[in-house]
């Protein structure tokens, strides 16, 4: 009993000492164990054929004061040619 409970002494004070040592300690973790740092890129929704894909992969056109973002030229291409031109 009593080696249990030096046993625990002795790892509190190391989670102890390895915090003051560690300044700023470890990052939180969020999902799949990554930080909100490494989650830079959303998923977002091309306005012609609505499949998802990361905002950081998409092409992007700027019309009557809106940011849109295609997941591909093609997909640009045919909005364009469907909505904007007349």
């Amino acid at each position: 009993m009593r080696l249990l409970i030096l046993l625990g002494i002795i790892y509190i004070c190391y989670r102890a000492v390895k915090s003051w040592m560690l300044p700023g300690g470890s990052p939180k973790k969020t999902v799949f164990n990554t930080t909100a740092a490494q989650m830079d890129d959303v998923m977002i929704k091309d306005p012609f054929c609505e499949i998802y894909f990361p905002k950081k992969d998409g092409v992007h056109l700027r019309t009557n004061g809106k940011d849109l973002y295609f997941c591909s030229t093609e997909c640009r291409d045919k909005f364009v040619e469907k909505y904007l031109k007349k």
